[in-house]
This record gives C-alpha cells, structure tokens and sequence, in this order.
C-alpha cells in the first residue's frame, strides 16, 4: 500500500489561502504526489525500535561528560531532562495520532500557528538531525580506527563508506530499513544488558568509593566517599545537555507515521515504549558504568565511558573486540537518524519549503532517495570542510565538540516549539480527533518549553557552543532567506498543508 498523497484530483489551495502571511500555494495534479510516494510497513515493534535506536549511542558515549560536575549533579540532571522528554514525547503521542504526517514536528507547528512557525520549527529539527549523524559517524571512524590501527588521516574514509552502506540500506526499501532498525537496536540493547549484569555480578561495583571520587574542587579523590554534589546545586543545570544525549532523537518517530501500518494506534504504543525503555536504560548506565573504576572522575573526560567499563571488567588485552562491540550503539543510531532526516526532508520538501526535486522517491521502492542522498551529502560535506580545514586534532574537536552542540541546540528549539505547538493544538482545535490523550495535559508541554529553554540556556555559557552559535545562526540565516525570497512562493498541497487549510481552519472558525 502506497501513501504520500493528497486527495485526488488537482491540488489548489482553498479560496481565500493564496497570500495568507505571504504565503503562495502552486497548483499540482496528480502525478506530483505519483512521484513522490511511500510504502506502508511499520507496525509497534518497529516504532518502538526506531525510537530506541536513534538514542542508543547517547547511552555508549557523550552523556559522561556530565560527571566533571560530579555523580549527584548529573544525577539530578537526568531526572529533569527525563521529566522533559516525558512531556515531549506524550505530547507528541497525542498529536502524533491526530495528525498523521510524515512532517512530524513541523505538521504540527504548520497546523497550530501557521507556514512560518512551521518552517522555523523544520529547520530546528533539520539542524538536529543532519548534524547527528555527523557527530556519531565521527565516533564511528574513531572506533573503527582503533581496531584497525588504521592513522588519522583516514578517517574520512570510514565516514564516507558508512554514508554509503547505510544510505544505501535506506534507499533499498523501507523493509529493509525497518528489520535493520530492529536487528541493530535489539544487537546494541543486548550489550549493554550484557554489561550491565557483569558488573552486578562482578563484585567490583563500589558506589561511594567510584562515583563519589570528585571533591570540591574538581580532583579526583583516591579513595572516593566525596560529597554527593561537589560543586554545589547550581552544577545540575551545567550538566543539563549532557543528560540529553541519553534521551536525544526519539522524537523522530512521528516521521515515520505515513509508514505506519495503524498510526493512530501503533504511534502511542511506540512512542511511550521507546521512553520508558530509554529512562530505564539511563538510569542504569549512569549507577553501574560509575560505580566502577575509573569511576565519576576518569569518565567524566572519557570519549568512551562503555568501552572503559568494559575493560575494566575484563582487562585491557581483548580491547579490539570490546570496541567492535561498543560500535554496535553507535551503528544503530546513526542508521535510525538517517531514516529521520530523509523523511524530515522529504516532508519539507514535498510541501515545497525546500526545493520540490528533494521530495522525489524511487520509482520501485518508494523511499526518498534523493532526501537521503541530499542528507548524507550535507553532513559529510560539513565534516570534510572542518577536517581538511582545520587539521585532524582540531577538526576532532570541533566535529565532536562544537558539532554536537549544534545538534542538541536544535533540538532543543525544535522541543519548545512542538511543545508551543500542543498548546495552540489545544486551545484552537478541542474538537480535533485525538486517538490518544496526554495524561499530562498542558501541564507536560509546559514543564518540557521551560527545561528545553533552560538547557539551551546554559549551553550558550558553555565556551564550545559559542562557536557554535554562530553556525547555527547562519544556516538559520540562509535557510530562512531562502524562504522569504523563493520558498514562500512555491507551497504545495502536501498532506500537511491540505489539512492546515481544510480540516484545521474549518474546525477553527466552528469555534
């Protein structure tokens, strides 16, 4: 079964849409949505993968950073930012469902609050989930050069065959994509299972002694029992977007919901599975991968707080094999976020923000191969810009360091306004046809724009980020002149845009 277009017939805009904010719709017949559709396939079970895989490698690496702060700070961190991805995520339950559009996060700001919050809102995930990828395949090189003792300097073409092999599987079908989604997230889950009950059952799990080693002044304490928040309260809010990386990315589930066999049921289910899983898991990296050696102190500087786990556990002489292992988290994530940022494009692409070429999918297979491609070819463009620019040393640091930052700071505006767009979604639509109702309410969207707003916050006090502010602020800048000078013009009547101008205002002026 195929799906990706409007209804039939020729696609005009309602009377009265043409100039609406500035905004120009193009008449389209049939055939554009002919070129342009997908294949239904995914059920729960690949949901609730999709959602786990595109988070998994956070639980690997980069959420440890936080420990500088000190076990307690980070600790506290993650329940806020898990408190703010519950809000999220049962948001996006109950709009999911009621708006079943490949768009995920800027359908549902396109139908609240209109073409340019919708737009603003897709560029934020856009940011997000080009760069991810990027930063993970980085990590990838990384690992894959440590078992292969392979120099620095070939680092690009680990990251160019990895784009090649996991673009490629994208494009070869959406069955495949889903049975790798699946095979990859439950392969990454059953290692850190596997850690997790070896260092139950190792005897070397010390909590004060490892993660209290910190004290006061940041040094490390030879024989731990150091206070539970050596740099005092205000620490908890530094170590904010380090607790993101555990949850990051799950919110990409509602781009898969025109895949969906049942979206209004299957979307919930795997949506809240996929937190739930994820918040147990967290909880669980953080007590046990700290509560070894090197403990709080040495992880909280780690590039690879599993891998030092592991070694530590079973000694340093397999050190090959338990980085071949550790790759498996990162593989699964960077796989489930290219799907996110082909259909991310794709629905942008289809509704005519971006150039309506990107927007086309394979004839045969039904997947949106040239959003893929497109995709691909921007992220590792950014990276071979920065590494050949800047030198291996100091294109590592930016890649892993001012990169990253990027990612989690559009993800994070991409949080507020989802969370702005429930609201709206509320108050201007009750009678909107909800499958699933949020049993957190308004209340849930709130608490998730003010952590989300804090995070970002304290980001931009973080030294790296500043940098990458500024790159932030100039693909906004492009991207939005982009809009203002062509794309405004050229809308089309996506499913997105169909039910914003239809379905969404008719329900509005009955109120």
């Amino acid at each position: 079964m195929s799906v990706g277009q409007g209804s039939t017939g020729v696609h005009a805009p309602p009377a009265g849409a043409q100039g609406s904010a500035g905004i120009t719709y193009t008449t389209v017949d049939e055939s554009y949505f002919e070129a342009r559709r997908l294949k239904r396939h995914a059920r729960v079970w690949s949901l609730w993968a999709l959602g786990v895989g595109a988070v998994i490698s956070g639980h690997y690496s980069g959420w440890n950073l936080g420990l500088a702060n000190g076990f307690g700070s980070m600790f506290f961190a993650t329940i806020i930012i898990a408190i703010m991805y519950l809000g999220l995520t049962f948001s996006l339950a109950e709009m999911s469902p009621a708006l079943p559009h490949t768009g995920g996060a800027y359908s549902f700001a396109r139908t609240s609050m209109g073409p340019w919050a919708g737009y603003v809102t897709g560029i934020a995930e856009n940011i997000e989930f080009v760069l991810t990828p990027a930063v993970i395949v980085f990590f990838i090189g990384s690992y894959l050069s440590a078992i292969f003792e392979t120099a620095p300097a070939f680092q690009p073409v680990y990251w160019v065959l990895c784009y090649a092999l996991f673009v490629g599987l994208n494009i070869i079908g959406v069955e495949l994509s889903f049975k790798v989604t699946v095979g990859v997230t439950l392969a990454a889950l059953a290692v850190l299972a596997a850690f997790y009950l070896s260092v139950l059952f190792s005897g070397q799990f010390d909590f004060s002694r490892w993660a209290l080693n910190i004290g006061p002044d940041g040094a490390e304490m030879p024989n731990g029992n150091g206070p539970f928040l050596p740099m005092g309260v205000g620490s908890i809010l530094a170590s904010l977007p380090f607790a993101v990386w555990l949850f990051l990315a799950i919110e990409q589930l509602p781009l898969a919901a025109e895949e969906s066999h049942d979206p209004q049921r299957d979307m919930p289910k795997g949506i809240i599975a996929g937190i739930l899983t994820l918040i147990a898991s967290a909880f669980l990296v953080l007590f046990l991968n700290t509560g070894i050696a090197p403990g709080a102190a040495g992880l909280g500087k780690s590039g690879e707080p599993l891998l030092d786990g592991f070694r530590t556990l079973f000694g340093t002489d397999i050190a090959k094999i338990l980085a071949a292992v550790a790759v498996i988290g990162l593989i699964a994530s960077f796989h489930t976020i290219i799907f996110a940022f082909g259909r991310q494009i794709y629905s942008l692409s289809r509704a005519g923000y971006f150039p309506s070429f990107l927007s086309v999918t394979h004839g045969e297979r039904r997947t949106p191969h040239m959003a893929l491609i497109a995709g691909a070819v921007l992220g590792l463009v950014v990276m071979l810009i920065i590494w050949f620019a800047r030198g291996a040393e100091a294109g590592a640091t930016v890649i892993g360091g001012t990169l990253l930052n990027m990612a989690v700071a559009g993800a994070m505006l991409a949080y507020f306004m989802q969370g702005m767009s429930y609201i709206v979604l509320k108050k201007k639509f009750p009678s909107l046809h909800r499958p699933y109702t949020s049993p957190f309410g308004i209340a849930g969207a709130v608490i998730c724009m003010v952590i989300a707003a804090v995070t970002l916050y304290f980001q931009l006090t973080d030294s790296v980020f500043q940098t990458a502010v500024i790159g932030v602020a100039i693909y906004y800048a492009v991207m939005m002149a982009y809009f203002l000078l062509i794309g405004r013009h050229k809308l089309i009547l996506s499913p997105e845009e169909e039910f914003a101008l239809t379905k969404g205002e008719s329900e509005y002026k009955s109120h």
